[in-house]
C-alpha cells in the first residue's frame, strides 16, 4: 500500500481516537483533501497546461466556486474563469449540422454534473478508504485505532463497509463489520438520547434540569447523518492536526 495514503489515514484515525470531538476520521480526511486541492488550483496548479485543460472542460460545482471565492485569491480565480468561459463559449455555440440549441443543452447538462475538484477528491478519498480497510487487515495497531473511533458518519460508513465487503474475505469481513457496527450502534444510541433530551428540555417541567450533552445534539445529528464536509479552514486545522 502506498505510503502517500497510509500516513494521512493513520494520522486521522489517531486524532479521532485521541479526541472524540474530531468526529468521523473520514470527514477529516475529505476536508484535508479538499483544502489541499483548492490551495493547488488557485496556486501552483493554476498555470499548469494539463490542469487548465481539465478545469476549462470540467469547471467546478457551486460549493467549490463558493469556497474558492473566499480564499482571497481573486486574480487566480479570475484567470481560471477567463479560460473556462472562453472554452465554454465555443462549446455551446450551435453547429451548422445540429438542431438549434442542441450543443448548448448537451454541454451545459454535462457541466452541471461536473467539478474538477470533486473528481480529484473522490479519486484520492476512495483510495484512503481502501487503505483503512487494508491497514485493518494487516496491522494490529490500526485495528486498535479503528476500534477506538467515536463514530463514522453514515455516508462514509456505507463506503467503508462496501470497500471492506469487496476487499476482505468471507472470514474477515464479518469481524470487521461487527467492530464498525458496535461503534455506530453505541454512538447512535447516545446521539438519539441526546436529541430526545434536547426536545424534552423545551417542556416547562424540565426547565430546571441540566442540558447534559444535548446542547449541540442537533448539529451532531446532522453531521452524523450527512457528513461534516466543507468546513472553514480554522476547523480543518483542528480536524487534521495541521
Amino acid at each position: 500500500m502506498e505510503q502517500i495514503y497510509t500516513i494521512p489515514v493513520n494520522e486521522a484515525f489517531e486524532a479521532s481516537a485521541a479526541d472524540k470531538e474530531c468526529g468521523c476520521p473520514f470527514c477529516a480526511l475529505y476536508n484535508k483533501l479538499e483544502n489541499d486541492e483548492l490551495d493547488l488550483i488557485l496556486g501552483a496548479s493554476m498555470m499548469e497546461p494539463d490542469v487548465r485543460i481539465k478545469t476549462n472542460k470540467e469547471g467546478f460545482c457551486h460549493t467549490h466556486y463558493d469556497m474558492m471565492f473566499v480564499m482571497k485569491n481573486r486574480l487566480g480565480m479570475a484567470l481560471t474563469l477567463e479560460s473556462h468561459l472562453a472554452e465554454l463559449s465555443d462549446a455551446i455555440k450551435d453547429s451548422r449540422f445540429s438542431a438549434p440549441g442542441s450543443a448548448a443543452i448537451k454541454t451545459i447538462g454535462e457541466l452541471e454534473s461536473s467539478c474538477y475538484v470533486c473528481k480529484r477528491i473522490e479519486f484520492n478519498f476512495m483510495h484512503m478508504i481502501d487503505t483503512a480497510v487494508y491497514l485493518w487487515s494487516k496491522d494490529d495497531e490500526f485495528k486498535a485505532k479503528l476500534a477506538a473511533q467515536p463514530y463514522f458518519c453514515l455516508p462514509h460508513y456505507r463506503k467503508l463497509l462496501e470497500c471492506a465487503r469487496d476487499r476482505l474475505g468471507k472470514k474477515n469481513y464479518p469481524i470487521f463489520e461487527k467492530v464498525c457496527a458496535d461503534i455506530e450502534n453505541a454512538y447512535m444510541e447516545k446521539l438519539s438520547g441526546d436529541v430526545s433530551w434536547f426536545c424534552k428540555k423545551f417542556d416547562y417541567i424540565n426547565d430546571e434540569e441540566p442540558w447534559y450533552d444535548s446542547k449541540d445534539a442537533v448539529e451532531r445529528a446532522i453531521k452524523f447523518l450527512r457528513s461534516d464536509l466543507h468546513v472553514p479552514p480554522e476547523k480543518k486545522k483542528k480536524q487534521t492536526g495541521a
